[in-house]
C-alpha cells in the first residue's frame, strides 16, 4: 500500500502525521518506508535527527538522475537510508530538490516516482510526505500513490481551501492515477473543549466527506517529540496521543480490509456473470 499525505495548506501536520503513522506500523513489524519530498525535510529530520546533516544521497539524487541517461542507473534502494527504529526506512530530502523541480517538470518526468516505487521490492508500506503546494513533487507523489490522507486543522480557511483540494485530488485520479482513492481526512490538533473545531467536524461529516473518526489531540508533547527525532509511539507509547496514532493506523487497516473485501465481491460477480 502507497500513501500520500497532501494537503496545499503548511502547518496542518503533514510530516508529523506521515512520520508517527509509519512508526506504528514498523512498531508492529511492518517493513516501511517513508519517502521525504518536501524540499524542507522537515520529515528527514524527524527520523534521523542530527544524522540528516551527514547523507550521501537523498531525493536530489535519485530525481537527478532521471534527467540524464546513465547506462547504469543507481536502483532506488541505494538512495534509501535505515532509520534508528526498526523495519522503519527512509529516502530523504534536501534542500536542493527544490532547485530541480523546474527541469523535472519541463522534462516531463512526472511518472518517475511510480515506475521507482513499482520496481521496488520488499516493503509492506510505502508513506509520502509532500511540500505544501501543487507542484511536480506532491503531483508525482500522488500519481504514484493508491491512497490520499489530508491533514485538516479545524480551521475556517482550512475548510474553504479543502473543497479545491479534493477537486485537484479527484483531477489526478482522472488524468493520471485512477487507482487513487481518498482515504480519508484526518482531523488534527483537535481541541475538544472548544465548540468550533467540533462544529466544523460535524459540518464536514453531514456534507458526506469522509472525516476518520479518530482525533488527534493538540498537545505540547509534540514539541518533544521533534525535538528528540522520536515518533511518539517511541518517545511515550503511553501517552494520549500516541495512543490516537495507534487507533488512527488501526482505523486505516480496517478501511483497507474492507475495500479489498468489496474488489474481491465485485470481481466474483463479473466472473458470475
Amino acid at each position: 500500500m502507497r500513501r500520500v499525505v497532501f494537503n496545499q495548506k503548511g502547518g496542518v501536520g503533514k510530516s508529523t502525521i506521515t512520520c508517527n503513522l509509519a512508526a506504528v506500523g514498523a512498531a508492529r513489524g511492518e517493513k516501511t518506508l517513508v519517502i521525504d519530498l518536501d524540499p524542507q525535510a522537515n520529515t528527514t529530520r524527524y527520523l534521523l535527527g542530527d544524522a540528516a546533516d551527514d547523507l550521501e544521497a537523498s531525493a536530489t539524487e535519485f530525481f537527478d538522475q532521471m534527467l540524464s541517461f546513465k547506462l547504469r542507473p543507481r536502483a532506488t534502494e541505494e538512495f534509501i537510508v535505515a532509520t534508528p527504529f526498526d523495519n522503519l526506512h527512509l529516502l530523504p530530502s534536501h534542500a536542493s530538490l527544490e532547485e530541480l523541480q523546474a527541469k523535472l517538470e519541463s522534462r516531463y518526468k512526472i511518472y518517475k516516482l511510480r515506475e521507482a516505487l513499482e520496481a521496488l521490492e520488499g516493503y509492506d508500506q510505502i508513506w509520502i510526505d509532500t511540500p505544501p503546494a501543487l507542484h511536480f513533487y506532491t503531483r508525482s507523489a500522488l500519481i504514484a500513490a493508491d491512497r490520499c490522507l489530508i491533514p485538516f486543522d479545524c480551521d475556517e480557511f482550512a475548510r474553504r481551501a479543502l473543497y479545491a483540494l479534493l477537486d485537484n485530488v479527484a483531477e489526478i485520479r482522472t488524468d493520471h492515477n485512477d487507482q487513487l482513492q481518498v482515504e480519508g481526512i484526518i482531523i488534527n490538533q483537535f481541541q475538544s473543549r472548544a465548540s468550533l473545531p467540533q462544529q466544523l467536524v460535524d459540518e464536514l461529516r453531514g456534507e458526506g466527506l469522509p472525516v476518520l473518526d479518530t482525533l488527534l489531540s493538540s498537545s505540547v508533547k509534540i514539541k518533544e517529540s521533534h525535538q528528540q527525532s522520536k515518533p511518539m509511539i517511541h518517545l511515550d507509547a503511553r501517552h494520549k496521543l500516541a495512543q490516537e496514532f495507534s487507533a488512527l493506523y488501526d482505523e486505516l487497516g480496517k478501511a483497507q480490509k474492507t475495500t479489498g473485501r468489496k474488489k474481491t465481491v465485485k470481481s466474483a460477480s463479473r466472473q458470475r456473470g
